[in-house]
């Protein structure tokens, strides 16, 4: 690990947050759509469903590239880089980060497990329908995984590290853990970091599906499909989105004058080594992880006073991640709030750790935590305190968010209420 040049250890604290997600554009109307409850999943609208087992999902609605991105380029590129640079802008706005004055030692980390899928599957259809001479030139830097974190860097001038983490539904979270890292190892005094995906397609949903993990009974109830620890789950809800983090340098931070929302502890990680899509028995190799990132902060599992839960609705990943809290939170396990924001905005897959470590900061600057939704049929697998009332006032001085990918990926983050 790095240091402040005294012996130190480099100090990581977040300065900025964006988010572009199913209940909001913008970090302040996500979140509080998320403390007040509101339903993301709805019918999907981005493609054609008529012959597909799952048509709902969260969608990113009246989201305007142009916004953010002059219109010819925007047509270069993918939506999920569009939501990315949306992301980022908001976040590099609220933090007053000065990209240009120090280019060299800010860098970028955009998870996404599955890049640019909607350009992907518009230019099959041109390969087999056209022929191959009318594929598109901009196919492969449109569709790329690393093509959010390469434009991001473009777009802001970002010239320090910059690279893409690939973990499928750990993405985001490796995103942020690895940039927190690279500040710490002295590599750049401030880093972009989250994760961003747009695989709302009919390939992904149609993939999905085949794999049964996607929630297939309530197409025509989407208020209820996205049901993380609910006795009636089956499955997750595909949803699209972005998040980014201003991480940054703590003496950086501070020479600068930024406002602090939160300090960056820790970051574990642990492998399954058990299958590729099922979680290991007992969900030991989530609690590996977490155990890594405690032992990393140098705190005691009693220290966290709120986990975001992966959450996913699956039946087997709910059951397991119970099982990992308990594993490592002992007897206590059941008086520590847990929540899903899954519950809310679906499964993003490789931006939920991004989305997911950006709702745990907002978390500890409000000492507020949002709900888990559509816990309905308490399911006796899965019975710890998931917040299903709603919203809730809660101190927090660490909270933990949790992200497992399709593979055996874990990671565990852990972030602190800012003292100075």
């Amino acid at each position: 690990m790095g240091d402040d040049g005294r012996g130190t250890p480099r100090r990581v604290v977040v300065t900025g947050i964006g988010m572009m997600t199913p209940v909001g554009i913008g970090r302040e109307a996500s979140w509080q759509a998320l403390l007040n409850f509101q339903n993301g999943i709805r019918s999907i609208t981005l493609c054609d469903t008529s012959d597909l087992k799952s048509r709902v999902a969260g969608e990113v609605a009246d989201f305007d590239a142009s916004q953010w991105i002059e219109s010819k380029e925007a047509r270069r590129m993918d939506r999920f880089t569009h939501l990315a640079i949306a992301a980022s802008a908001e976040a590099i706005e609220q933090s007053g980060l000065d990209i240009t004055a120090e280019a060299d030692e800010i860098g970028v980390m955009i998870g996404s497990g599955i890049g640019g899928m909607s350009w992907l599957e518009e230019q099959f259809d041109v390969f087999f329908h056209k022929g191959p001479s009318r594929v598109s030139p901009f196919l492969v830097p449109a569709f790329i995984s690393d093509m959010a974190a390469g434009q991001v860097s473009i777009h802001f001038g970002a010239r320090g590290p910059n690279y893409n983490t690939v973990s499928a539904c750990a993405s985001g979270a490796d995103a942020v853990g690895t940039a927190a890292e690279v500040i710490r190892r002295g590599d750049a005094v401030a880093m972009l970091a989250g994760g961003a995906e747009a695989a709302v397609t009919r390939m992904s949903i149609a993939a999905f599906a085949a794999s049964r993990a996607l929630a297939t009974g309530r197409n025509d109830d989407p208020e209820h499909a996205s049901r993380p620890f609910d006795l009636e789950r089956d499955g997750f809800v595909l949803a699209e989105g972005a998040a980014t983090l201003v991480l940054e340098d703590y003496e950086h931070a501070m020479e600068r004058g930024a406002s602090v929302i939160a300090e960056f502890i820790a970051y574990g990680q642990s492998s399954d080594a058990f299958h590729v899509t099922q979680p290991s028995e007992n969900g030991e190799g989530a609690a590996r992880a977490m155990r890594v990132a405690l032992k990393k902060a140098g705190i005691a599992a009693s220290n966290i006073d709120y986990v975001n839960a992966h959450g996913t609705s699956t039946p087997l990943n709910d059951k397991f991640e119970t099982m990992s809290i308990k594993t490592v939170f002992g007897e206590s396990a059941g008086a520590i709030p847990v929540s899903s924001t899954k519950s809310m905005v679906g499964h993003t897959l490789g931006a939920a750790g991004g989305i997911e470590s950006a709702v745990s900061v907002l978390s500890i600057r409000d000492q507020r935590i949002h709900g888990t939704r559509n816990v309905i049929v308490p399911d006796p697998d899965c019975d710890l305190d998931y917040v299903t009332e709603g919203a809730r006032n809660l101190e927090i001085e660490y909270a933990m968010s949790n992200s497992l990918g399709f593979g055996g990926h874990n990671s565990s983050l852990i972030f602190k209420r800012f003292e100075g």
